[in-house]
């Protein structure tokens, strides 16, 4: 007993050195330096807990077997597409424009696209209704994926749609990620309505040890698309669900989203409809070949180019983050960001404070109250770098969280999508931009910025500065765990 009393602490003390000294080895690899330095913090200063997070949740990336998958899309994307005609592009674009569409279409395989329309849906019920009479209009097929869905009173008219479209014979293809909409309201019963209906649905990212299915459980598919026969598409930030996303934590808070929706017409839907269809193949393995053609271009009744860039752990490389990066530092004269949680890496933080250094006028809507109080933090813990660079800060006032996705370069381009401006989006969820020229669009997008501003107040250094010394802790720690990737 002597000797084991005499030993333990040794044992102890070997094993601690080895577990830093691994961690030293392991946890930096291919990771970012401040990813790396949170991570080791982390291991040092909460050992067991540390190294527990770090197996559990420290991979930012999908299985070996869905990567090849995503290379093997990627590939035959940009096959399949080589040759087809995508419409008539706008001419005289900007050498900066064409250089940033090829790194698209090398990232992300996805085409530029002529001829396109796209109208902005800034009302949440009426996107919900729009899209229901899309379903209506179906006559072949209805590819529906969103990160949440929920039958509720908000969505009836979008279920009820779904319902009468199957029973007609339509086929209707559902996807849903299956940790965002786990035990949440309504969920047993949106999948028995959903089979009752006769829908074919599948859980994106299922994490079902039992069955076989698992990856790091923070993955999340935080795609929103809809398409109708190959003839119309919806994609934006919003989700199928209550504004208040039926959670009695918000309903007693009295929060309420606020989203932004595009609807389409023309070849760019192709596109969107290849992300559904490539999805589709990762959760299921079928390609719906017989069924659906992977590129089905349909002539559009617009004049708008748009490029679609799918991103997530499965690609290479942050396929969104790079898209940001470009367009902020290719922008001449004005910046409006429009991010519910900004929480930027360095690159994208050094790339909006160099816009204004340059003499840009750069715009960032964010919301007063947040939903999640880690990102919230985080993000706060930005707000006096902004500032003191010269970005114009507005809060979207509470009770409302301002959830809407988008960004404004000068008065020609435009990016919409389901992507947030921070680390879990660039690198842990599966997203979706488009990147749009055309003025006309780039006019509908600043009427949406300025009845945002009118709901707005606009944040100063001076206000920001009167902050209680609790917050700017809280902001800090935040910060460092938002690097946790």
């Amino acid at each position: 007993m002597a000797f084991i009393a005499t030993w333990w602490p040794i044992v102890v003390l070997i094993f601690d050195i080895a577990i830093r000294i691994a961690a030293v080895i392991v946890v930096p690899r291919n990771r970012r330096p401040t990813a790396a330095m949170a991570w080791l913090l982390a291991i040092y200063f909460i050992p067991i807990v540390g190294v527990l997070l770090f197996l559990l949740i420290g991979t930012p990336r999908l299985p070996r077997k869905r990567r090849r998958k995503q290379d093997a899309i990627n590939e035959y994307i940009r096959d399949t597409s080589a040759h087809l005609d995508f419409g008539t592009l706008r001419p005289h674009a900007p050498d900066w424009f064409t250089s940033m569409v090829t790194m698209n279409r090398t990232l992300g395989s996805m085409p530029l696209a002529g001829d396109n329309t796209a109208h902005l849906i800034s009302d949440y019920q009426k996107s919900l209704d729009d899209m229901a009479e899309s379903i209506r209009r179906a006559k072949r097929y209805v590819h529906a994926e969103f990160y949440i869905l929920q039958s509720d009173a908000t969505t009836d008219n979008f279920f009820r749609a779904l319902e009468e479209a199957s029973a007609r014979g339509v086929t209707v293809r559902v996807l849903l990620d299956h940790w965002a909409n786990r035990g949440k309201p309504f969920y047993r019963q949106t999948l028995r309505r959903l089979t009752a209906m006769g829908a074919v649905w599948r859980l994106m990212l299922p994490v079902q040890p039992l069955r076989g299915k698992y990856q790091r459980p923070d993955l999340r598919n935080h795609r929103k698309l809809l398409v109708v026969d190959g003839d119309v598409a919806y994609m934006g930030s919003q989700n199928v669900t209550d504004s208040t996303y039926n959670l009695k934590k918000n309903i007693r808070r009295g929060l309420h989203w606020v989203d932004l929706m595009v609807r389409m017409d023309g070849p760019v839907v192709a596109s969107i409809n290849a992300v559904f269809l490539s999805d589709w193949y990762s959760e299921t393995d079928e390609t719906l070949e017989d069924e659906v053609e992977l590129f089905d271009i349909r002539d559009g009744t617009g004049d708008l180019d748009c490029q679609i860039v799918p991103s997530g752990p499965g690609f290479r490389f942050e396929n969104n983050l790079r898209l940001f990066l470009a367009l902020l530092y290719y922008a001449q004269r004005k910046i409006i960001i429009v991010s519910p949680y900004f929480v930027p890496d360095e690159a994208l933080l050094l790339a909006v404070t160099t816009a204004c250094h340059r003499g840009l006028q750069v715009e960032l809507f964010v919301s007063e109250e947040g939903d999640q109080a880690v990102v919230f933090h985080a993000q706060r813990s930005y707000y006096e770098a902004l500032l003191k660079a010269g970005v114009k800060i507005w809060m979207y006032r509470k009770p409302y969280i301002l959830h809407s996705k988008s960004m404004t370069i000068d008065d020609e381009v435009a990016i919409i999508g389901s992507s947030n401006m921070d680390m879990r989006s660039f690198g842990l969820n599966l997203e979706i931009s488009m990147l749009v020229r055309g003025a006309e669009f780039v006019g509908e997008m600043r009427e949406v910025e300025e009845m945002y501003r009118s709901l707005s107040r606009e944040l100063t250094l001076e206000e920001w500065q009167q902050q209680p010394l609790r917050s700017t802790v809280l902001d800090n720690i935040a910060r460092l765990t938002s690097a946790l990737q």
